[in-house]
């Protein structure tokens, strides 16, 4: 079992990053809240990671907190149905502090706006989770090391174009939800905030 990486950054897109570990490339997906707290490329980075296993392929997911993780791996073992994609589109629709303030409100309408997740997987994570969420911890993401970890804003766009892309958002439609999204929350919104915005718009 590969539980973490520590490593260079050697390319980061939206959902996939590649990690140098002594000369082997590690690609590994990730979700948003993770994505947009990378450090640049070509400085270390370390993940925490979860492996899982196919009769395909073995594939790797990757966060930079635990509390990440933690909710990714509930949410596989414990929620019939949902598998490690929609857990990441779950990680990637909402914050944590978000989702678990959902659960326990047993609000559907705003877990069903995550992208993949429609009524019926909603409200079996209400019922499934609910009572394992109380201790949950939140507030736990950290934000960006400084202000020289942004990329510069025309990235950020393209950067959220793929990101929803990504979660099987037409080209064309993702091209005019962000630019939608951006002239609401102006031009130095993250991608986390951007593609977040365009799931609620298009939910």
């Amino acid at each position: 079992m590969i539980t973490h990486l520590h490593g260079r950054l050697v390319d980061a897109l939206p959902t996939l990053v590649t990690i140098d570990v002594h000369g082997v490339g590690y690609e590994v997906l990730i979700p948003l809240s993770s994505f947009d707290r990378l450090p640049p490329v070509g400085n270390e980075v370390h993940l925490l990671t979860h492996l899982a296993v196919r009769e395909d392929a073995h594939v790797l997911y990757g966060f930079l907190t635990a509390p990440e993780r933690d909710l990714f791996r509930l949410l596989i073992h414990t929620v019939s149905g949902i598998g490690p994609k929609i857990a990441l589109g779950v990680l990637s629709g909402l914050p944590i502090d978000s989702f678990r303030a959902a659960v326990l409100a047993q609000d559907v309408k705003a877990l069903s706006s995550i992208s993949g997740v429609g009524r019926k997987t909603a409200e079996r994570i209400v019922v499934e989770l609910k009572d394992k969420l109380g201790g949950f911890p939140t507030g736990a993401l950290p934000g960006k090391t400084s202000t020289s970890t942004l990329p510069a804003a025309e990235a950020r766009l393209a950067d959220a174009a793929a990101a929803l892309v990504a979660l099987g958002v037409k080209p064309i439609d993702a091209q005019e939800s962000v630019r939608a999204a951006v002239a609401v929350l102006g031009p130095d919104a993250s991608v986390e905030q951007i593609v977040r915005a365009c799931l609620r718009t298009s939910a």
